[in-house]
């Protein structure tokens, strides 16, 4: 059994100005650094002792995660591929309004040569694992935290797996630096805590 935090990296420039950044590999600016030790601190109320943390291998995720584990006192987080943002072919880099005016909303946008759905959640579900399994080899026979720092879409594919697909309700946006906890036992995905469970 282990506890999984997954937690949205911190703002980047492309976030303030409201750009797709999907795979391309955006750096953390200072609001985005500042968000990171303000989840640690946070984070370091609610987690005693050892804590293990991990990240998507873009800079931004890996930024966020390297401030945590300091704070946090933690070894430095290793870093997984699958753990990445959705890639959004041709809408990366283009404003939040011009993607709805060319593709429609985001649920249902036929955006060519993104990433499908249904393949974010497998890898996603396929690298929590990894590191979930990393991580418990790294602590045996401790059963210590794990705290994933990765990215928006991402997060909410893990979220509507662990709900059968009920949260988070559309049109709700995961916060950069919003932490969502997890109970992972076996193969099983439970969700705990999470700022976008909002009573229907």
């Amino acid at each position: 059994m282990t506890i999984l935090t997954l937690v949205r990296h911190g703002e980047t420039d492309w976030n303030r100005d409201r750009r797709i950044q999907g795979s391309t590999d955006i750096p953390l600016n200072e609001t985005g650094r500042e968000q990171a030790r303000a989840v640690a601190t946070l984070l370091g109320e609610s987690v005693t002792g050892d804590v293990v943390v991990a990240s998507s291998d873009l800079s931004r995720a890996a930024e966020t995660a390297r401030i945590i584990a300091e704070r946090l006192g933690a070894a430095a987080p290793r870093t997984y591929p699958e753990l990445r943002e959705r890639g959004y072919g041709d809408a990366e880099g283009v404003g939040v309004e011009e993607f709805h005016a060319r593709w429609g909303e985001w649920a249902v946008a036929d955006v060519p040569n993104a990433e499908p759905w249904a393949a974010v959640r497998d890898r996603a579900l396929r690298g929590l694992e990894r590191a979930v399994r990393d991580a418990r080899a790294d602590t045996a026979p401790r059963s210590v935290p794990l705290v994933v720092v990765a990215h928006g879409a991402l997060i909410r594919e893990v979220i509507r797996y662990a709900t059968a697909d009920e949260f988070p309700l559309q049109g709700v946006r995961l916060a950069n630096g919003s932490a969502h906890t997890f109970l992972m036992e076996r193969e099983r995905l439970s969700l705990i805590d999470s700022p976008v469970l909002v009573a229907s």
